[in-house]
């Protein structure tokens, strides 16, 4: 249940974009300046993103990335979703990747796994770009300025 290190980036670009919402095209290489990820690898996850209607690109010389969508209707869990495809919790009880695992017709550990991914994932789906945003806001408006000389 390990987030890839690409499906950290396509979140982290798509909260540049939900901060930046409203301000027009973003360039890619400020998005990725921003949030510290390689232009080349960026490229290719809003590309992605693209396709998927959860960014849109403008072309021309103030050109760039903008969200598709406002950024209350975009969840983090649909954004790994997206990237990472199906995260499950344990492979040994998934058929579908050659994991059939001999124990899994009696197994407590797999509910249990199931609920905490289920838990993990609920965090993600409940969680918008716009709540991101507000929760950025607050934890800055609590910084303590230190005016010590």
């Amino acid at each position: 249940m390990v987030l890839s290190q690409k499906s950290q980036y396509a979140v982290r670009a798509v909260f540049e974009l939900a901060k930046r919402d409203g301000s027009g095209p973003v360039k890619s290489a400020k998005i990725a300046a921003a949030e510290v990820i390689p232009v080349r690898f960026l490229e290719n996850i809003l590309n992605q993103l693209r396709q998927a209607g959860i960014v849109e690109s403008v072309r021309g010389k103030e050109g760039g990335y903008l969200l598709h969508r406002r950024p209350e209707e975009v969840t983090v869990g649909e954004v790994i979703r997206l990237v990472q495809g199906l995260m499950l919790p344990v492979e040994c009880g998934d058929p579908k990747a050659g994991q059939d695992c001999p124990l899994s017709a009696g197994c407590v550990l797999l509910p249990m796994w199931e609920r905490a991914h289920r838990a993990m994932m609920g965090v993600y789906d409940g969680t918008t770009f716009k709540d991101l945003v507000d929760e950025e806001r607050v934890a800055h408006d609590f910084e303590v300025l230190n005016y010590a000389i």
